[in-house]
């Protein structure tokens, strides 16, 4: 081989292994792998402030990040696999914003990859952090004030509906972690208003209709929906079935009263979903999840459906409107 071949030859050789070598040392882009209770396509604005949560941070998916979802459809035995699956897609963070059931599941399928969860419960009670200051290990997240004002729920039903003195607590008995807290919380505020208390269980939609047909037989004079991911789903199936049956009820979220529900007390989940894209970018960005303190979502909205009120023949005291952000006339 003549000299000047063999330069050229090793000139190209070169110049291929510097190409594979700057390759190999680009970053791959992150890829998220979304965990949800939900179904598909369902409240696509809870996506939408995760994914603005993350842009604050420099990410956008379909850019530098890819974001993957894992639907259960309010199936929670699906959970489980759904997370092993992430774990073997070999993500770099997993997300379960709005899903206890979720975050539990995602925990038990990796201790390595980040997880940042979304949770109304004690994230130290259900086992996800050793502590709010310092969650330890490969999972922080954030709270949202759900089930620690669930017994307000009951005071403002009882404040509508004073005459009612046997009230119904509707609650998800496969989520045991809120359900257990939701049941004892409930019981402990029905006794300091004097009040009876009857606990219902639905696990699946199948359920509501005979949940409902079956409150007259108890006595119940209102409902209080318990926060659980199921009743989320079916926030508008559940507000018309208050309506057929004249049940006057509250839930957490403002979909409930939009669709026709009575009232709806409770923390942002929007925020939730906004502050969990926050963390998972910080964490993108170099942050450890152990370092990261659980935060909580502050902010609650109380909304009033005035007509919904007016058809169950309801006069809302004055002193609650006024107290209300939102009133649906």
């Amino acid at each position: 081989m003549r000299r000047r071949d063999f330069i050229r030859l090793a000139g190209s050789a070169a110049a291929g292994w510097s190409l594979a070598a700057a390759r190999a040392q680009q970053p791959a882009t992150p890829i998220i792998g979304v965990l949800n209770s939900r179904s598909l396509g369902e409240d696509a604005r809870l996506l939408t402030a995760y994914r603005k949560g993350l842009s604050e941070l420099g990410y956008v998916d379909g850019q530098n990040l890819t974001i993957e979802y894992r639907w259960a459809e309010g199936q929670y035995d699906r959970l489980p696999a759904l997370a092993v699956e992430l774990v073997r897609r070999q993500v770099t963070l997993i997300a379960t914003p709005g899903s206890t059931p979720g975050a539990l599941a995602a925990k038990a399928a990796t201790s390595t990859i980040p997880i940042v969860f979304g949770t109304g419960a004690d994230p130290v009670a259900a086992g996800l952090v050793h502590s709010l200051r310092r969650p330890g290990g490969n999972v922080t997240g954030i709270t949202s004030l759900s089930v620690e004002i669930g017994p307000k729920r009951l005071e403002l039903l009882h404040e509508v509906v004073p005459a009612a003195t046997i009230l119904a607590l509707l609650i998800n008995p496969t989520n045991p972690t809120l359900a257990e807290t939701q049941s004892s919380d409930f019981q402990r505020a029905a006794r300091a208003l004097g009040l009876q208390l009857q606990i219902l269980h639905a696990s699946t939609e199948r359920d509501f209709d005979m949940i409902f047909k079956s409150l007259v037989e108890h006595g119940a004079g209102a409902l209080v929906i318990g926060a659980d991911q199921l009743f989320n789903s079916y926030s508008e199936h559940l507000a018309t079935l208050a309506i057929r049956h004249s049940m006057p009820t509250i839930y957490q979220y403002p979909e409930f009263t939009a669709a026709g529900g009575l009232m709806s007390y409770g923390g942002s989940i929007v925020e939730e979903f906004y502050l969990a894209g926050v963390y998972s970018g910080r964490i993108l960005k170099g942050e450890k999840p152990a370092d990261l303190p659980v935060q909580q979502a502050t902010k609650v909205e109380l909304i009033i459906n005035l007509k919904t009120a007016k058809a169950l023949g309801i006069n809302v005291p004055l002193a609650l409107l006024a107290r209300a952000d939102e009133v649906i006339e």
